[in-house]
């Protein structure tokens, strides 16, 4: 079986960008950012994704494209005994996060949807009640959920470069146009450069444990480090694509795309005066809110929810793909086969998941609700524990197979290098150990 491969590096760049860019740059950064200090949790959030988070992105395309293999068979190609493990922890926790994942993308379209018929736009609302009644709901969720993993499976069905790369060519784009035309009506609200402030002039005396501790995690799981994306999408790379610059574009563009969605809710919370740490429910309670207030609102949710959409799908897309590799290389499933079965139980998974939100908030496994399960395992268990394997294994096992693919066989310069191995060997797994700890004893 041919192996597939990205058809441009542009593909590449916008498709592994699409990966990391997901709910966690328009939803979760910007209530960090309030609740962490502003601009000095940007600050500091800048500095870490650019080391720590570069670092391990750069060791996960290194690491697919030498073996040319999803992240079991990569780890099992490059050394095997062990460390194939860490590819089965990464194959795993993406098939679990696209689960629930899927249910959240299912919430933007329906709020896409509620935007447009006048739902959330009519005078006197209740937003955290509508919000509340509407995850609860048994049946409604569940249709946005099926709805979203069929957009998804659509996509992954058509292959790596007809249907990832093609997709997200388009999705990319449009998210950023969304994002522009955004921070325009955001920033030019009266009001609006309180926000502003709070959002770009640092006050470093806000840094502390807590704040650094929160955008290093940000940092770690917005780059999707330790679940085996940036593996698969490194591993339908060619021999002539350079690793560090890539990774540099898909950070900036990853990091940018979070920077420029705390651009758009920072200044509107502020121009109507609410809490800008009002934290998760920001997104679907108090921004409903903020944008019943302003001027075009209707037409300006509508569009916050679309871009919430597009960033969602292009990491669950990602997510899909994982799981899809690993049956198409070890087990030689037809992709058709793999994507559909895959999707299928990721569906189901998802029932569950939207369940437990409503009639089935009662029935808990180990204290929590499912939906709150699964996010506990793969976030404060799997991913920092594949990650710091990851890292230890390209640091220290196969560093002289690291050095090569980041220099091309020799044939390109990375003046870097030293820098990065000691990153890879030190400071990253430092900094993922205190987050798996600091998860676990939370």
């Amino acid at each position: 079986m041919t192996r597939e491969h990205w058809g441009s590096r542009l593909g590449f760049i916008l498709a592994a960008a699409g990966s990391a860019v997901g709910l966690g740059n328009v939803w979760k950064f910007p209530y960090l950012v309030g609740q962490n200090g502003g601009a000095a949790f940007v600050v500091t959030y800048l500095v870490l994704v650019l080391t720590i988070g570069a670092t391990g992105m750069l060791a996960e395309m290194a690491i697919g494209r030498a073996a040319q293999r999803n992240p079991v068979g990569a780890f099992a190609a490059l050394k095997g005994g062990f460390w194939p493990v860490t590819g089965y922890l990464g194959v795993i926790c993406g098939f679990l996060i696209l689960g629930f994942y899927s249910v959240i993308g299912g919430w933007t379209i329906a709020y896409t949807v509620k935007m447009l018929d006048g739902t959330l736009t009519a005078p006197g609302l209740d937003f955290a009640g509508i919000f509340s009644g509407f995850v609860a709901d048994p049946l409604e969720p569940l249709l946005y959920h099926a709805v979203f993993m069929a957009l998804t499976i659509g996509v992954v069905l058509k292959g790596v470069a007809a249907g990832i790369e093609r997709w997200n060519k388009i999705l990319m784009p449009s998210l950023l146009v969304l994002l522009v035309v955004l921070i325009l009506r955001a920033v030019t609200l009266d009001g609006a450069m309180a926000g502003v402030e709070f959002y770009l002039r640092p006050d470093f005396s806000k840094i502390n444990a807590d704040v650094v501790l929160a955008a290093l995690s940000q940092a770690f799981f917005s780059l999707s480090i330790g679940m085996g994306a940036m593996i698969t999408y490194g591993s339908y790379l060619t021999r002539d694509q350079n690793l560090p610059r890539s990774t540099v574009m898909v950070v900036g563009l990853d990091t940018g795309v979070a920077i420029l969605a705390g651009l758009i809710v920072m200044p509107a919370v502020f121009a109507f005066g609410v809490a800008p740490g009002a934290g998760p429910g920001l997104t679907f309670i108090t921004l409903p809110g903020v944008f019943q207030q302003m001027p075009g609102g209707m037409l300006f949710g509508a569009a916050f929810f679309l871009l919430l959409l597009f960033a969602a799908l292009t990491s669950s897309v990602s997510l899909l793909e994982v799981p899809v590799a690993y049956l198409i290389d070890e087990l030689k499933v037809s992709r058709r086969t793999a994507v559909l079965v895959l999707g299928g139980i990721a569906f189901l998974i998802g029932i569950p998941s939207s369940l437990s939100l409503g009639i089935w908030a009662e029935f808990k496994l180990f204290g929590l609700p499912f939906l709150d399960l699964l996010d506990f395992i793969t976030s404060k268990l799997i991913m920092p524990v594949g990650g710091l394997l990851m890292c230890l294994f390209a640091g220290w096992v196969v560093w002289p197979v690291m050095r090569r693919e980041a220099t091309n066989d020799g044939t390109a310069r990375f003046l870097l290098l030293p820098v990065w191995n000691w990153l890879l060997k030190v400071v990253a797994p430092a900094a993922i150990a205190w987050i798996l700890i600091q998860g676990l004893i939370g």
